[in-house]
């Protein structure tokens, strides 16, 4: 009998399969027992019936309880009042292991328990249904920029310098020498992309942020591209196409998963190319009309954020922020060298920044100027600067953290339900 999946089961109608998984409800209707089971690709409706009391597989079902694992044999029926229209009809039930009273039951349970027991929250069938969309948010990422000929280059976990500023750095020793835990790959990917033209790495970046806020991780995964010869609005344009790649994908590949989180998809559907775009300039005057207290030249929060979104339905794109509130290697404005080249895209539905990113100083004395201002060791950065010396070009790319866009995309009310295993302010368990 052959061992399928539950989401590929429309494939074996009227036919005998084994299904592997664990049970996730039961329940008896006289003469039929009833068996929803899990697999980690779906839940099915397992059925078995017979007139006697004293059935043998009656016995097996009553000992089972909630995730005790199973291996069902049978046959798989058409039914359409069952979830996903079909169930299988037992013949052969095997208990592999009877599990323990489980902690997660039906009634409602505080986050900090939750939390404590992600490892087993894991199983629920929400965040089942986030995870499953995050590995098709991941996947159309790289389908993305692999369809467009970037090449992907894995870049350093361990720095021996800052690329967002010192001051969210984890600090570890190298053998003689302190390193740092990755805040981004831009930096490395500047030097691959003048090796390959148009790059892209993917991975975990590390942030020690103090922040208790729901828009927060300490450890997060981010894609970033790379451009060389690109400008600011070059690298606005392939982040539109990106975020709008997305969420079509999303929402052709995982409408289920988009179901059973309940998630209105009518917001994601309006989110088309090209964004509005406004300058910083532009948005500091919409917050100031809707009463926000931010001053010029601060770093919008994300109150700030919440409020803009509200004044537009779809993302938004933020350009020429001042230079001061921006890292050291942003490329300034030749109009208003007091602004610098970047842009930040904001989710809809007040979700904050997905994109941050920009175009680079290419021109070596201003870089070594930079650097200089903002008090960095050149030491660290003669590689970087290097890159300014032989062949430098206008180059541009972003960074788009996935925890964020897929809050977004399941509208999420907080981010420590988009990753499997978050890492927060003093949460470092499980």
């Amino acid at each position: 009998m052959k061992w399928v999946y539950i989401e590929d089961i429309a494939n074996y109608k009227d036919q005998d399969v084994e299904i592997r998984g664990w049970v996730y409800n039961k329940r008896s209707s006289g003469k039929i027992r009833f068996i929803l089971v899990r697999d980690g690709t779906g839940l099915i409706q397992s059925t078995m019936y017979s007139a006697e009391k004293d059935h043998p597989l009656f016995f097996k079902f009553d000992e089972l309880t909630q995730e005790s694992s199973i291996i069902l044999r049978g046959t798989v029926r058409e039914e359409k009042r069952a979830s996903g229209g079909f169930e299988l009809n037992i013949k052969d039930l095997e208990i592999v292991q009877i599990a323990e009273e489980y902690p997660i039951t039906p009634k409602e349970h505080g986050i900090p328990f939750l939390m404590e027991h992600r490892h087993l929250w894991l199983r629920s069938q929400k965040q089942n249904a986030v995870l499953q969309i995050r590995t098709e948010l991941i996947k159309a990422i790289r389908d993305f920029f692999d369809g467009r000929g970037f090449r992907l280059m894995d870049t350093p976990i361990l720095t021996p310098s800052a690329c967002e500023g010192t001051t969210t750095l984890f600090e570890t020793e190298y053998f003689d020498q302190k390193a740092y835990l990755s805040q981004s790959g831009q930096l490395y990917n500047e030097a691959t992309a003048m090796a390959f033209g148009k790059v892209y790495c993917f991975g975990p970046t590390f942030r020690a942020e103090k922040s208790k806020t729901r828009k927060h991780l300490i450890e997060f995964w981010m894609v970033e591209p790379e451009v060389a010869f690109a400008r600011l609005d070059d690298t606005i344009e392939l982040a539109e196409d990106l975020i709008v790649f997305i969420i079509g994908r999303i929402l052709e590949k995982k409408k289920k998963e988009l179901e059973i989180l309940e998630r209105d998809t009518t917001p994601l559907e309006k989110v088309k190319a090209p964004f509005p775009r406004i300058t910083y300039d532009d948005a500091y005057k919409l917050l100031k009309e809707k009463g926000s207290k931010m001053e010029y030249g601060d770093d919008p929060g994300s109150p700030e954020e919440t409020l803009i979104s509200e004044i537009f339905d779809t993302p938004v794109a933020i350009t020429h922020f001042p230079k001061a509130i921006k890292a050291f290697y942003m490329q300034p404005d030749k109009d208003r060298p007091d602004l610098v080249l970047g842009v930040d895209i904001l989710a809809s539905e007040g979700y904050g920044e997905l994109v941050g990113g920009g175009q680079r100083i290419h021109d070596l004395e201003l870089l070594e100027q930079r650097i200089k201002e903002f008090n960095l060791p050149r030491d660290a950065y003669e590689w970087y600067l290097d890159l300014r010396k032989y062949g430098s070009v206008p180059h541009s790319g972003f960074g788009l953290g996935i925890e964020r866009t897929l809050s977004w995309i399941c509208k999420i009310k907080h981010i420590r339900e988009t990753i499997p295993f978050p890492r927060l302010l003093y949460k470092i368990y499980p």
